[in-house]
């Protein structure tokens, strides 16, 4: 074979190596706090409503390889602005009895993306520590979607995901003895733009 040609071909071989390991590599992702916002559901007196509220300041990073099919996702969110769109409701859910805040001020949720389909992860193997405990939560990733943002054409991608734990497991039992039920629905809408 001419050398030439020979190092032409592997050249062309060693670029096309590069180019796929760059396409690959995992791309980091900033939380968008004003697109952000874990939402739940907890009992009132064992099953007579259901109280509803958010966490209005969360934040966070997501680090994804399509390609390999992995990532991670770390969220802190400020558990003093919890919102039950009902003042009292707010002031004794940060209260010592129920969630202290003052000496728990955050609660943090770590994991992996997982059962990638299309692309994308339908799943998150995590964990969430709450007043200072932490174990294992999964989330179920309802929908995932990444695409240029038309104002900005940054990409940014979005998820909805779902998953339910007992309160009681973080050490937050306020009213079990009276019958409340322990089950927690928790429902996250989150948006993350590509890091610059």
């Amino acid at each position: 074979m001419n050398k030439a040609i020979f190092w032409r071909m592997s050249w062309g071989i060693f670029c096309g190596a590069l180019a796929t390991t760059v396409i690959a590599a995992p791309v980091t992702y900033n939380v968008d706090p004003a697109h952000t916002y874990p939402s739940f559901e907890a009992d009132h007196q064992g099953g007579l409503s259901i109280w509803r509220g958010k966490v209005k300041r969360s934040s966070g990073t997501i680090v994804l390889d399509k390609e390999a099919e992995t990532g991670t996702i770390e969220m802190t969110m400020d558990m003093s602005s919890i919102d039950f769109g009902h003042d009292r409701m707010n002031e004794h859910a940060m209260a010592a009895d129920i969630l202290d805040v003052e000496q728990f001020p955050t609660a943090t949720y770590a994991g992996q993306l997982v059962d990638f389909k299309d692309g994308n992860p339908t799943a998150v193997e995590g964990t969430l520590t709450l007043h200072g405990i932490s174990n294992p939560v999964n989330l179920v990733i309802n929908r995932f979607r990444c695409q240029p943002h038309f104002r900005t054409m940054r990409e940014v991608c979005g998820a909805d995901a779902a998953a339910t734990f007992n309160r009681d497991d973080f050490g937050v039992d306020y009213d079990k003895d009276n019958g409340f039920f322990m089950a927690v629905k928790l429902q996250i809408t989150i948006e993350a733009h590509i890091a610059e």
